[in-house]
């Protein structure tokens, strides 16, 4: 998946920020941190704003989300 695939994809959950799409939001940074790392995962947290949509924090691991 590329990195603005995944924006695409988040920013739908953005606009209705249940839990079920939280965690939606995490699957999907988990998918990211796997092709893309670490850096990566931090950057979409900051630039869409998913501390505070969803509480979210730059540096969290996802990799063991889902599995």
């Amino acid at each position: 998946m590329t990195l603005d695939r995944a924006r695409q994809i988040i920013a739908q959950p953005l606009q209705f920020g249940s839990g079920y799409n939280r965690d939606a939001v995490r699957l999907l940074l988990g998918e990211v941190q796997s092709e893309h790392g670490q850096a990566a995962v931090d950057s979409l947290i900051r630039e869409l704003e998913l501390k505070q949509a969803f509480g979210l924090k730059p540096g969290s691991d996802f990799s063991r989300v889902g599995r």
